[in-house]
């Protein structure tokens, strides 16, 4: 690490002000849903408090209020949460800007103080020098616990770095050391899988990582445009008709830095997509009409022969329409098989965190990412404000 990290600083007696990622998915009834964002940056809260911080103070955004009070988007249950992970009162205040906050953070009982939604002020995105300054007075020190927000050059991320010392809380050192280690020295054999929708999603992850990695195994919507480009039927499925050239010299890159690119050899099709669709496999053409929504059986067994003897594996982006049961099967094998392998498992936040979670997999990992957009942009090889922007060692 190459920045300050929660361990360089002294904390006793300090009011530390913690940037968190607390953007939870809620129903509703504003019941969360998943507190995987809430418990992952927990560790650093209670480290924070076991130093003997005076005060702890937690600021995030949750949805997009767009410079407005918007009640849904309140943080208020968030605190009803915390209180029951901390085991510590937690005193909620209905801004995070504004005379009395400081007072009322001076005077409280309570030792936890969560402020209400940054983004209810439209100069928290708009990264305004006055508006970091009124968050820096608040405390003496700065932590950036949120990874899902370090690739944005926000108020509450870069802004707030000019005023205080500022360093990396234990989730952020720990996203910046799993995905830092495979960008630069990855241990060897190198997979990386990707899947999603779009092949102008991973582009730069493909170009950053295809010099550096031994093989890339490709799945869901975006395989199809890779097919195409190989002159493949692909029916009615996925297609970025702009991107076939851009597939086409992916692929020639590839054999001439001699690095296996794999696509899928069989497919599960329907005729729609609908979760009560009738299903059938197909080999690596796509008859007319029909659309390709998960890896064939024969796909995951190719897919699983090339990540057995490796020793790091980077995944961003499901093999197929995981959130419907009948095309989940690609990706659930794939994260089982994955699972029990003895490597260093990287899943790359988003919807394939998702899928983890949803087949109970998370403790199988060796690291699931709390950032989709910001993991995407790391994977990139691209530098992130709210990283680069803290105190150098």
């Amino acid at each position: 690490m190459e920045k300050l990290t929660l361990r360089d600083v002294d904390l006793k007696n300090k009011t530390v002000l913690v940037r968190a990622d607390f953007n939870v998915p809620q129903d509703a009834s504003l019941n969360i849903t998943d507190d995987t964002r809430i418990r992952s940056t927990i560790p650093t809260l209670k480290y924070i408090l076991e130093q003997g911080a005076k005060k702890l103070v937690l600021v995030s955004h949750l949805g997009r209020p767009d410079g407005k009070p918007v009640a849904k988007y309140s943080l208020k249950p968030v605190a009803v949460r915390l209180r029951e992970l901390l085991g510590v009162d937690v005193l909620f205040l209905n801004d995070c800007i504004g005379d009395s906050i400081k007072p009322d953070i001076d005077k409280s009982k309570e030792k936890v103080v969560l402020l209400e939604n940054l983004r209810y002020h439209a100069e928290e995105e708009g990264n305004d020098a006055g508006f970091s300054r009124q968050l820096a007075s608040l405390a003496d020190i700065f932590v950036n616990d949120a990874f899902g927000t370090a690739h944005r050059a926000h108020a509450s991320t870069e802004g707030v770095t000019h005023f205080l010392k500022s360093c990396a809380g234990l989730l952020l050192e720990k996203e910046i050391k799993y995905l830092g280690d495979a960008v630069k020295d990855p241990q060897k054999p190198f997979v990386v899988i990707l899947g999603g929708a779009k092949v102008s999603d991973k582009i730069g992850v493909i170009e950053n990582l295809l010099p550096k990695c031994d093989a890339i195994i490709v799945g869901g919507g975006m395989a199809y445009t890779f097919l195409k480009a190989q002159g493949k039927q692909i029916g009615n499925s996925k297609l970025e008709k702009d991107k076939l050239d851009l597939a086409r010299s992916i692929l020639d890159q590839a054999k001439q830095l001699k690095k296996e690119i794999l696509l899928p050899v069989d497919n599960v099709i329907v005729d729609a997509i609908d979760a009560n669709a009738k299903t059938e496999i197909v080999g690596e053409n796509i008859p007319e009409g029909k659309i390709a929504v998960d890896i064939g059986p024969g796909t995951i067994k190719l897919f699983e022969e090339k990540l057995k003897t490796a020793k790091t594996i980077v995944w961003n982006g499901p093999m197929g329409i995981f959130e419907m049961d009948a095309f989940s099967k690609g990706t659930k094998e794939l994260a089982e098989f994955i699972g029990s392998l003895k490597c260093i498992s990287i899943i790359g936040g988003g919807d394939t965190a998702a899928a983890v979670a949803k087949f109970k997999l998370e403790d199988k990992m060796s690291h699931i990412s709390t950032g989709g957009g910001a993991s995407l942009e790391f994977l990139e090889g691209k530098a992130l404000p709210g990283i680069a922007a803290l105190t150098d060692r």
